[in-house]
C-alpha cells in the first residue's frame, strides 16, 4: 500500500481553514533564548498551522537559525519554517543551508531576497556567485525537491518596486518558481492588503497570502518598524494612538484594540489567516486571540 503524503504547508493554508502563525527571530543571548522559548511554549497549545524563524542579514544568523527551527521540530508539535535570504551567500551555500535544515527535519522555507547588505534604504549590492533575486532562490529551493516554499509580499508594493504593477509581476515570477504560498509584511491598513489581493488575482497569481500582523505596542516602536519599511503610519491610527504618547500603557490597550479591528476586517473580508510578528513574546498576541475569542 502507498503511504499517504502528508500535505504540505502550502496545501495547509489552501484548505480553507483559517491559518495562524507566529514569526520569531533569533536571540542573541541567553536571557533572549530563555524568553524565545518561554514564547514558543506558551503559543504552542493554539495550534498554529507554522512558526517561522527569520534569517540575518548577510547570513549573520544562519546556524542559529538552523538550529532553532530543528528543535521545535523535534521538541514541539509545531511545523517550523526557516527563513532564508539572498543577501551573502553563494549558489553553493544555499545549497548548503538547505542541506542542514533538511538534517534538522526543516521542511519550510520562506525565501526572500533580503534588505541590501548595507541595510534597509541601501543600494542594493549583488553577492558574487549568488543571486539577486527571490524567484531566482525560489527556483533554487524547488531544485532541492522536498521543501514547501512561502515568499514576502507587500501591501503597499516592495519600496524597490518602481510600480504597482511591477511588484505583482515579481509575485507571478515567484509563483512560477514554485512558491505555495505568500505572507505579507506588516499589513497597515486592512484595504491595502485587500488591494494586493485583487491585484495579484487579476494577474494570475493563485496562491494564498496570508497578511502579515504587527500589534501597536508603542508610538516609538511602531513608527521606527513602519520607517524601516520605508511606508508611513496611516493617518487614522496616528490619530488613535498619539494623543495618548505620554500613556504608554493606555496606548498599549489602544494599540492592542487597533490591531484586533484589523484582525477582524482581513477575516471578515477573506484572509486566509494570519501571521503575527512576534518579537520573541507571546502577551500581546494571546491578548489579540482574546479580544478576537480564538482559544485553545
Amino acid at each position: 500500500m502507498t503511504e499517504r503524503r502528508a500535505p504540505s504547508l502550502g496545501e495547509l493554508i489552501s484548505s480553507g481553514d483559517r491559518s495562524f502563525s507566529f514569526e520569531f527571530f533569533p536571540p542573541k543571548d541567553a536571557k533572549g533564548e530563555e524568553q524565545l522559548w518561554r514564547a514558543i511554549k506558551e503559543l504552542e497549545p493554539y495550534r498554529p498551522t507554522f512558526v517561522s524563524v527569520t534569517y540575518g542579514a548577510g547570513g549573520t544568523t544562519r546556524d542559529t537559525t538552523v538550529a532553532i527551527t530543528g528543535r521545535i521540530a523535534r521538541e514541539t508539535s509545531l511545523m517550523p519554517m526557516a527563513h532564508l535570504t539572498c543577501v551573502g551567500h553563494t549558489v553553493p551555500e544555499i545549497h548548503r543551508v538547505l542541506d542542514e535544515l533538511r538534517a534538522a527535519g526543516v521542511r519550510n522555507v520562506l525565501a526572500l531576497r533580503g534588505d541590501p547588505p548595507g541595510g534597509p534604504h541601501t543600494a542594493w549590492v549583488p553577492t558574487e556567485g549568488g543571486v539577486d533575486f527571490a524567484s531566482e532562490l525560489v527556483g533554487i529551493v524547488r531544485e532541492a525537491a522536498d521543501f514547501c516554499i512561502g515568499v514576502a509580499a507587500f501591501p503597499e508594493g516592495h519600496v524597490d518596486a518602481p510600480s504597482l504593477d511591477a511588484d505583482v509581476e515579481v509575485m507571478l515570477a515567484k509563483q512560477a518558481a514554485g512558491a505555495e504560498f505568500a505572507v505579507t509584511e506588516m499589513v497597515l491598513r486592512a484595504s491595502d492588503y485587500f488591494g494586493l489581493v485583487e491585484r495579484c488575482r487579476a494577474a494570475g497569481v493563485t496562491i494564498p497570502i496570508v497578511p502579515g500582523i504587527m500589534p501597536i505596542l508603542s508610538l516609538r516602536g511602531m513608527s521606527k518598524m513602519v520607517e524601516l519599511s520605508g511606508r508611513h503610519m496611516p493617518e487614522e491610527v496616528l490619530a488613535r494612538i498619539e494623543p495618548l504618547a505620554d500613556q504608554p500603557e493606555e496606548l498599549r490597550a489602544e494599540g492592542i484594540r487597533i490591531s484586533t479591528e484589523l484582525c477582524r476586517d482581513l477575516l471578515e473580508g477573506g484572509a486566509p489567516g494570519l501571521h503575527f510578528y512576534t518579537l520573541n513574546r507571546s502577551k500581546a498576541t494571546l491578548e489579540i486571540f482574546a479580544q478576537l475569542q480564538i482559544t485553545v
